[in-house]
């Protein structure tokens, strides 16, 4: 009986346009997750970055209220908030 109450239930689903959830199911290969890069943690300043990770590639100047600075590294940059760390952002490499 239970399996009759089961098929009525289908076909009326279908008939009614209802249709089961579908999922659709992405396979990727090949991905790598990216090698941890270090970089200046947030609060340090600005003497201590330079002292542990050396001379910036490029050091942008400060923009904005309260002022905000960039600092390039190979492969990171690091933005501080007047003297101190406020984020390290590492750079997205493109995969051939």
């Amino acid at each position: 009986m239970d399996s009759i109450r089961s098929l009525v239930l289908v076909i009326s689903l279908a008939l009614l346009g209802g249709s089961p959830v579908l999922a659709d199911v992405l396979l990727m290969e090949g991905i790598q997750s990216a090698p941890a890069v270090n970089t200046p943690r947030n609060g340090i300043t600005m003497g201590q970055v330079r002292q542990q990770y050396g001379n910036p590639v490029t050091e942008h100047p400060a923009v904005g209220e309260p002022p905000i600075t960039r600092w390039d590294y190979a492969g990171y940059s690091v933005f501080f908030e007047h003297d101190l760390v406020l984020h390290s952002v590492v750079h997205h490499q493109a995969q051939n």
